[in-house]
């Protein structure tokens, strides 16, 4: 695929360093290698939504989502360690690639990936819900009955799933799967610093006016055996972000609250008909409307705006 132009009216769907040897292409993130221990990691403008890499970029949500994390990964550090280096990524690429890393990039320590998605729920939404309705359970963990769409859960629940290849979809697990794949020891320390990052990111923002819903995180192993958050932190990608002003309103009504992530586009695609039928969530997906993607866009902003900028509440 022919990368689209960096400037930010078209956006970057993918990057093409010529300095650093390319390591792997994720949903939204390139990955280069900076010698053995240290890797670049390039947020394109590329989103995913049910698991399908979008054919439009959403100009400018690369730094945006970069942004964000940065704030993230510096407000919770007191929690759990992170990967940053603490380099500037333009030292370590030729002044003819700084413009596909500018703004857009981290430079990390290289880590040994922790193969389950870290999920915490605060709310009812999502795959949450629909497995509630049917069970009256989220990956295994039982409720309360009588709980409705995107109700406030008693407490933060911690429900895993295993990170899918680009094109497949994620899998909610139990806690006990958990175990059985990274021993009880990592699941349970996992499941701890989670529900603790969550916590703690929630009250930041309920104090700016968002509801975090629900996010996921990740981990890996730094050469000494030490859990290390990493990828990226409590974006609009990883997370459901809802107002505050709206979410009365839609509980009331059995609705999803409006969001500042990119439900929009969910919303649309679970519209869309592809030759009279409704798309069947498998690539390639359907060229997403400019409204459509200029949404989501300033969807990506007010959510900076709001995280990163002083308390309202």
């Amino acid at each position: 695929m022919t990368p689209t132009p960096a400037g930010p009216a078209a956006g970057l769907h993918e990057s093409r360093l010529r300095s650093l040897p390319l390591i792997a292409r994720g949903k939204v993130r390139d990955l280069y290698a900076v010698g053995p221990d240290r890797l670049l990691m390039v947020a394109t403008d590329r989103l995913s939504a049910f698991d399908v890499v979008m054919g439009e970029p959403i100009p400018g949500k690369g730094e945006l989502l970069t942004r964000l994390s940065l704030f993230w990964f510096s407000r919770l550090s007191g929690v759990v360690a992170n990967h940053l280096t603490g380099d500037d990524p333009l030292t370590v690429v030729s002044p003819e690639d700084a413009v596909q890393v500018r703004g857009r990039s981290m430079l990390v320590h290289r880590l040994t990936p922790i193969p389950v998605e870290a999920v915490v729920r605060g709310y009812l939404a999502g795959s949450g819900w629909k497995e509630y309705r049917e069970a009256g359970t989220v990956c295994g963990v039982r409720l309360p009955p009588g709980l409705g769409n995107a109700a406030r859960l008693p407490e933060p629940i911690f429900t895993p799933a295993t990170k899918a290849a680009a094109g497949d979809h994620d899998e909610n697990i139990d806690f006990d799967r958990m175990v059985a794949i990274v021993g009880r020891d990592v699941a349970e320390q996992v499941r701890r610093i989670s529900i603790d990052l969550y916590t703690t990111a929630a009250a930041h923002a309920l104090a700016r006016g968002i509801i975090i819903a629900d996010t996921k995180f990740e981990f890996g192993f730094d050469p000494h055996g030490r859990i290390v958050l990493m990828d990226e932190v409590l974006t609009p990608d990883s997370s459901r972000f809802w107002p505050v002003e709206g979410y009365d309103a839609a509980v009331r009504a059995g609705a999803n609250p409006p969001s500042f992530d990119k439900q929009s586009v969910r919303d649309w695609l679970e519209a869309v008909r592809v030759g009279g039928q409704p798309w069947d969530k498998r690539p390639p997906a359907p060229a997403l409307p400019p409204d459509v993607v200029e949404r989501t866009a300033a969807s990506y902003r007010e959510a900076l705006d709001r995280l990163t900028g002083p308390a309202t509440a």
